[in-house]
């Protein structure tokens, strides 16, 4: 079996592609209908060396039934952090020595055009949501990743990547505003009674939800204004929170990094024998 880990720079998300047995409550259960059987999201812990990231990955197939040694057959990884990069790869050479490899990065095979300026500056995981985002909805397309950062990704009818735009994300936004305004406090990210808060925590969560709900709406406008008409995907870990807020987002796709990975290592190691 595959599995793909997504590395972000606040939480890594670990997919396990391939047929399992089980009842369909299992803990972690994918969807199965692309290939995805269990997904488990945790923190980015870049302290982490090669053979506690193995532990790790050993402790969440574990609770399924699973041995990441027996089961794993190939490896797919995105990071956006360089030094859980290099230990991961580590990872990689000792425990997975006879597994098939893909670390998305330049000189891996994607079967996607790059259009930018400077191709290598893309980072792995905005590559892997267009890949994900083209193979399953036809172009052209936006792709917004509501994560640490909000990200905007913009893939052309002819499959090639065509650029995008980056913003602070909405945990990014809510740790500054907390650091600098010391009189507000943490608040839970649900939506308010009404866009008009009426207690301090209520404005908090209108000025977040609705704040970034309008972003991307607005952003996806100007967008089509440079492109014309697109689908748009949201995806990343705070998808499900803000889109349903937005007029213009058509799809939701929790997991499109980790679809997007499974496709690039598929097509990077096209004529092996896995």
């Amino acid at each position: 079996m595959l599995l793909a880990m997504d590395v972000g720079n606040t939480e890594t998300v670990v997919g396990l592609f391939g047929e399992v047995e089980g009842p369909p409550e299992s803990i972690g259960r994918g969807s199965g209908e692309r290939g995805l059987a269990y997904h488990w999201r945790t923190s980015t812990i870049t302290s982490r060396t090669p053979d506690e990231h193995v532990l790790m990955l050993a402790q969440l197939l574990g609770l399924v039934g699973l041995d990441v040694t027996r089961d794993v057959s190939a490896l797919a990884i995105s990071s956006s952090a360089p030094t859980v990069t290099t230990q991961l790869r580590r990872m990689a050479q000792r425990w997975f020595a006879e597994c098939a490899v893909t670390v998305l990065g330049p000189g891996v095979k994607t079967g996607m055009s790059i259009l930018y300026d400077n191709p290598r500056e893309v980072g792995a995981d905005r590559v892997a949501d267009a890949v994900g985002a083209y193979d399953l909805y036809p172009g052209p397309l936006i792709v917004v990743d509501l994560g640490t950062a909000t990200v905007f990704d913009v893939v052309s009818a002819k499959g090639e990547y065509l650029g995008g735009a980056i913003a602070p994300g909405v945990m990014v936004s809510l740790e500054a505003l907390y650091a600098q305004a010391s009189g507000l406090r943490s608040v839970e990210l649900t939506a308010p009674r009404s866009v008009v808060g009426r207690s301090t925590a209520e404005s908090i969560q209108s000025g977040v939800l609705f704040g970034y709900a309008a972003q991307v709406d607005g952003m996806v406008e100007r967008i089509r204004a440079e492109v014309g008409d697109a689908t748009v995907i949201a995806t990343g870990g705070l998808a499900s929170l803000i889109a349903p807020h937005t007029r213009h987002v058509d799809h939701v796709e929790p997991w499109l990094t980790l679809h997007g990975l499974r496709i690039v290592h598929e097509r990077h190691h096209a004529g092996d024998h896995l």
